[in-house]
């Protein structure tokens, strides 16, 4: 050890020797580092077909504020709408493209589709949670897609817990059980229809039933404990309406309403029931769970325990019958969606943690951007993220936006150049102009103008005869142009009279001064020319990206209405891609009301030369003819 303390020492000690033992330890540490990231650049992407991928992360803040831990065997209920997923169009027939993997973008997990509907934008997708999710650092899983020859990988028994021996979702393949038991019913009145919670319901006038045949796998014995689930929705009172019921050899026991109060009936010798004290609302789903172990029955509504029997139930060994009892008699009138039975007791935390996946106002998902592998290393922008999620209504007005953006920037650019330039040949003729002395004006009498002459030869024209060609682009010289040819006309109309007969009146100077005035007012015509639609785009502009917002708005919201999720990361994306329009408006309004301003200063001055240039020159002809 001294040995090596010393030898460390001559190291430090010694500059060249130090330097080169640092230029090997960047090396190293370089070479290492490389090293490190090899793997994650391998796994950086899971497979080069599928070309997008959606990151869908697990609120554990959330679920620790709500004292709820994420179960074992538990399942994710997957809500994709325009809110937060846009691209729709790329995922292959029925999605069959779609898979998820764990958070290490390795682990493929088992999943299946009960509802896609790419018209209307909307998926729902349970898949099976990985059972280390809540130890994960990231607690996350990953949804892939975007590969068309992909072949569907659905596994709809597989995503189910092994002790779930039932589950009826009413979704599009009808009121079967997508369990591997398959325990389907063997009679079924009740309907399927549009409306439920997730998806589809089933339907039910009071008159309808579904029995479910007694099978080895759907006995329910108490000694293994068993748990009945369902979602409800009713909008009427019920006359003492059966959910659920199913008997034993010596008893049975039944799930009904009766008005809006749940009970509970067991029947073993006598009769024994639970009632929720709180009546349920109508006109909203509610969640109902009925669990029981050897010697308790416990009832739970929307998450919490609202009472409980000390009751040693029997074995229910025959047919189970949903919406009616046995006979058919004491109906439901409502919805029902996700019924399913579980031959274990689910306890408290697991029955919290359906509700509040499966609730339309679960928070419990986070949806992040989506991405490929192009954006993998620097990732993509917040606004291209937001572009992406315009929807087609927010396009078509956007397209008009732009359209009015070229539209208006032509105006603008085209404007600009024939004002310089009306600009610059006014000066020119101003200055040539302001060289004619007043003898030349003077000098425009009837000695001056032959009998025959042309108006056009006139000397004060003539002044500028060799330069004619130099002043067309002129306004004020247009002006000038008429008010000479005007006054030729007036000069010849008095050209035979005596000497003191030749001056003109002031209602001529007048007529000449009207004729010039005339000549202004079409110049300014022409110069105001298409600066309409300058204030057609700054004040439409606007109002049109309102208007894409607020449907982009409508549409997020309708989405999220009918998929059942709300939260900050639903909403947010759908708000930022319907706000991209009202940006668009802005785009196309500001720089037209700058140019509008700019252009319209430039006018001002012009109008206000030709106007002084009309009164200065009448001025002077008034002067020397009347």
């Amino acid at each position: 050890m001294r040995l090596r303390h010393n030898y460390v020492m001559y190291l430090c000690n010694n500059s060249r020797l130090n330097m080169k033992l640092r230029e090997r330890m960047k090396r190293l540490g370089f070479f290492l580092m490389i090293l490190m990231l090899l793997p994650s650049l391998a796994s950086a992407w899971w497979q080069e077909d599928w070309g997008y991928k959606k990151k869908i992360s697990l609120d554990m803040e959330k679920l620790k504020q709500d004292g709820v831990t994420v179960p074992t065997a538990a399942s994710a209920l997957i809500r994709l709408h325009t809110g937060n997923f846009g691209f729709f169009a790329d995922l292959a027939d029925k999605g069959k493209d779609i898979r998820f993997l764990a958070g290490d973008e390795k682990t493929p997990l088992k999943f299946y589709v009960e509802k896609l509907d790419s018209i209307n934008e909307m998926a729902l997708i349970w898949v099976q949670l990985p059972s280390d999710i809540t130890t994960a650092s990231e607690p996350a899983i990953w949804l892939y897609y975007g590969n068309q020859e992909a072949t569907d990988a659905q596994d709809a028994a597989g995503s189910f817990d092994v002790n779930q021996v039932l589950s009826y979702q009413f979704g599009q393949t009808g009121i079967k059980d997508l369990t591997a038991y398959a325990n389907n019913p063997s009679e079924v009145t009740a309907t399927s229809g549009e409306g439920g919670l997730i998806a589809d319901a089933a339907v039910f006038d009071g008159s309808q039933i579904i029995r479910v045949p007694a099978t080895p796998s759907l006995s329910m014995s108490p000694t293994s404990g068993w748990t009945v689930s369902t979602w409800i929705k009713f909008e009427q009172t019920q006359t003492n309406g059966v959910i659920f019921q199913r008997s034993g050899a010596s008893g049975n026991v039944t799930l009904s309403i009766l008005g809006q109060t749940l009970y509970v009936e067991v029947q073993e010798g006598s009769k024994q029931e639970i009632k929720a004290p709180t009546p349920l609302s109508t006109g909203a789903w509610h969640h109902l769970v009925m669990t029981t172990s050897l010697e308790t029955l416990t009832l739970y509504v929307d998450g919490v325990t609202v009472g409980s029997l000390g009751v040693a139930t029997r074995d229910l060994t025959s047919e189970m019958t949903i919406g009616a009892d046995a006979k058919g008699a004491r109906g439901f009138k409502g919805l029902l969606d996700q019924f399913s039975v579980h031959k274990t007791v689910l306890d408290a935390n697991a029955i919290k943690f359906n509700y509040q996946m499966q609730g339309s106002l679960s928070t419990i998902l986070a949806y992040g951007e989506d991405s490929t592998p192009d954006s993998e290393e620097g990732g993509e922008s917040l606004i291209m993220g937001s572009i992406k999620n315009v929807t087609t209504d927010g396009w078509v007005i956007i397209g008009i936006l732009a359209v009015m953006f070229v539209i208006s920037w032509m105006v603008m650019i085209v404007k600009a150049i024939v004002l310089s330039r009306v600009t610059s040949e006014n000066k020119k003729f101003q200055q040539a102009y302001s060289q004619l002395s007043t003898q030349d004006i003077a000098n425009l009498n009837k000695e001056d103008v032959e009998g025959d002459q042309d108006f056009d030869e006139s000397p004060l024209l003539l002044s500028f005869t060799k330069t004619h060609g130099a002043f067309t682009g002129s306004t004020i010289y247009r002006i000038y142009h008429v008010g000479v040819e005007e006054m030729n006309r007036r000069l010849k109309k008095v050209e035979g009279a005596p000497s003191g007969e030749k001056m003109l009146s002031a209602q001529s100077m007048n007529a000449v001064k009207a004729t010039m005035d005339a000549t202004l007012i079409r110049e300014l015509q022409k110069l105001n020319s298409q600066m309409v639609l300058l204030t057609i785009a700054i004040s439409g502009g606007p109002f049109l990206g309102l208007l894409g917002t607020v449907i982009g708005v409508m549409i997020t919201f309708a989405a999220i209405a009918v998929s059942g999720e709300v939260n900050v990361n639903a909403i947010a994306p759908g708000i930022a891609g319907a706000l991209t329009a009202t940006v668009a408006g802005l785009m196309v309004a500001i720089p037209c009301l700058f140019g509008y301003n700019y252009l319209g200063g430039r006018i001002k001055e012009i109008t206000a030369d030709m106007h002084v240039f009309v009164d200065e020159f009448v001025a002077k002809l008034t002067e020397q003819h009347t």
